[in-house]
């Protein structure tokens, strides 16, 4: 089982405060929340908003929105980025936003659906040699003695932790 990594208190944002507000973040002073939060059951959603949300004020930095991470959740409710984006445009809150994936998605997902995708997207590690080697390579340029990385979101989560001043 991998490990769960947590940022220090000045980079975290509550999940409670986050399913209140739509104001934008500047993610180029903390990170978008794990793609290991959830919303309405899915993870990466979260995360896709507040990059969504970082585009719209002009404050991503160095993410992006509906990249192949977001794609995921976008491919797995048959959801368009753009579309996802106009509502994230409109200053929606989490859970209007929420609302609408399930009126609109292409693809109507059941609870136990949405629990097992998230489920395997947790547990997801390189599965080719080709991205085992890449993903070693990036742990290697963060810190060559963290064995506990094995998932891409340790990854993701390690990488925005060390971006914002954490010691790997």
């Amino acid at each position: 089982m991998s490990q769960v990594l947590e940022a220090p208190p000045a980079t975290t944002i509550s999940q409670d405060t986050a399913a209140k507000t739509s104001s934008p973040l500047d993610l180029t002073k903390r990170p978008p929340r794990s793609p290991r939060q959830k919303l309405g059951g899915f993870v990466i959603l979260p995360r896709a908003i507040d990059k969504g949300r970082a585009k719209v004020a002009d404050t991503i930095g160095e993410y992006h929105f509906a990249c192949p991470l977001d794609q995921r959740f976008l491919k797995f409710v048959g959801i368009d980025g753009d579309a996802l984006f106009d509502q994230i445009k409109a200053g929606k809150g989490d859970g209007e936003i929420l609302a609408w994936v399930h009126e609109t998605a292409k693809f109507k997902r059941a609870d136990w659906e949405i629990a097992a995708w998230s489920e395997f997207q947790l547990s997801k590690s390189p599965d080719t040699p080709a991205a085992k080697e890449k993903q070693a390579k990036q742990i290697a340029a963060i810190n060559p003695n963290r064995n506990d990385i094995i998932t891409g979101f340790d990854l993701l989560d390690l990488d925005d932790y060390v971006s914002f001043g954490g010691r790997a």
